[in-house]
């Protein structure tokens, strides 16, 4: 059977779709595509030089809105700005490995960019969306684990399990809405990939010797930015992809490859834990979901 590629991507004729992070890597890949493929997208960026230069190398449909996950402030703005309908969101952006330091709302960076400032930027956008909720883990996910008493990292901060707690929380609040969507008789569908090992930005941004290192191993042995964004692409506009889904690489260890269906670590489907990050993630953002918003008659 032949695997799927970029070309197996559906027309997206008449879709909107928002890709946060747009303007390198896995989302600038995947905003390539889904342009080509017809779709509008809304590149959301943190910085609109960076966005405009990167969209003037593509095709079709595509406009630049400054977004920093980074900032509360940012993400409201951004959300209410938007008009109209949003078909597929892309909650790609993501920082990794960073020193330590903190958001504009004070949180942990990797967790509140990573993973609370996707949640916002979800909640306040759930009246409008249409058809899914595509949010990027990583394989680190299975190194992550949820520490409630210390979700910012202030007692002790070790980066990779910083960078491992914020991808774990991609996944468990994906399973939590997907659960809550179908409570609320939502058609909406949330779902999950990752790129495996693909050559981004993201590797350089540690400020230590391991950016010279990971540089090293994405000549040797990372995958291409195109071929990383796969997952994203598959989760995002395959038809029928089920509910709760996890994409990722089809290669040995999920690290390179073709998109397939893949499993996740138990703690991901810890309901307990997912259901008390919700809680915590609204009470931190103050974004409080609306589920009413996102009945059938709003598809």
């Amino acid at each position: 059977m032949p695997k799927w590629t970029a070309a197996d991507v559906p027309r997206q004729d008449g879709r909107t779709i928002v890709v946060t992070g747009a303007n390198s890597g896995i989302g600038l890949e995947a905003a390539r595509e889904l342009a080509r493929a017809g779709a509008r997208v809304v590149m959301a960026v943190r910085t609109p030089e960076k966005g405009h230069a990167a969209a003037a190398g593509l095709s079709g449909d595509v406009e630049v809105r400054e977004l920093d996950l980074a900032s509360l402030a940012s993400v409201r703005s951004f959300a209410a700005d938007l008009a109209g309908p949003v078909d597929v969101l892309i909650n790609n952006a993501g920082v990794m490995a960073l020193p330590h330091r903190t958001t504009a709302d004070g949180f942990e960076m990797q967790f509140g960019t990573n993973h609370l400032g996707h949640f916002a930027l979800t909640g306040l956008l759930l009246g409008r969306l249409r058809d899914r909720v595509v949010t990027l883990s990583s394989g680190a996910h299975r190194i992550g684990r949820i520490d409630f008493d210390d979700l910012q990292h202030e007692k002790s901060y070790r980066r990779w399990e910083a960078y491992g707690q914020s991808k774990l929380a991609n996944l468990l609040f994906t399973y939590e809405l997907q659960r809550r969507l179908i409570a609320a008789g939502s058609p909406l569908r949330a779902v999950a990939c990752h790129p495996g090992y693909a050559a981004t930005n993201l590797q350089f941004h540690t400020e230590s010797f391991q950016d010279a290192a990971m540089g090293l191993f994405n000549k040797v042995f990372a995958q291409s930015s195109a071929m990383g964004a796969l997952p994203t692409l598959y989760a995002a506009t395959v038809p029928d992809i089920p509910p709760a889904a996890f994409v990722g690489p089809d290669g040995l260890g999920e690290q390179r490859g073709h998109p397939k269906l893949v499993g996740s670590s138990g703690r991901s489907k810890d309901e307990v834990a997912a259901a008390r990050l919700w809680t915590e993630s609204e009470r931190l953002t103050g974004v409080i979901y609306a589920f009413d918003a996102a009945s059938p008659a709003s598809a």
